[in-house]
């Protein structure tokens, strides 16, 4: 996680650079913006990376004298087949098209499909006949 953290922290780095050199070259506050709050996002998921990072043991990718072979073996558990993943895109982007033309009604079917799919996401493995003994 230190990798990731520091791709995202140093890009986060040239982002406000850029929005200084940027908005002092052009005097142009909606650009500026822009490119402080990606600055601001990029600080944050570099943030989070870091904070992460103190946290976990050692990768692989964190050392500098690591092997191919050291990243070798089990990675974690992955779902064998899950729907709930189409199902939130959908939900997703039926929320985007109640947003985009604003209508009240379709926000709040789209919310509670977001709602049910995510909490079938995140419970997929606790019910039914994936569930984990």
């Amino acid at each position: 996680m230190k990798v990731e953290a520091l791709v995202f922290n140093v890009i986060a780095l040239f982002s406000i650079i850029l929005a200084v050199v940027y908005g002092v070259w052009s005097r142009e506050p909606i650009g500026t913006t822009a490119l402080a709050l990606s600055a601001g996002l990029l600080g944050l998921i570099g943030g989070f990376f870091w904070f992460v990072s103190r946290r976990i043991d050692s990768r692989p990718e964190d050392l500098k004298d690591a092997e191919i072979a050291d990243g070798a073996g089990e990675l974690g558990f992955f779902p064998p087949a899950s729907y709930w993943p189409f199902g939130l895109a959908l939900s997703a982007a039926l929320m985007g098209l109640a947003l985009a033309f604003f209508y009240p009604w379709l926000i709040i079917m789209a919310g509670a499909a977001l709602l049910i799919t995510v909490g079938g996401l995140l419970f997929e493995f606790y019910t039914g006949q994936n569930a984990r003994s």
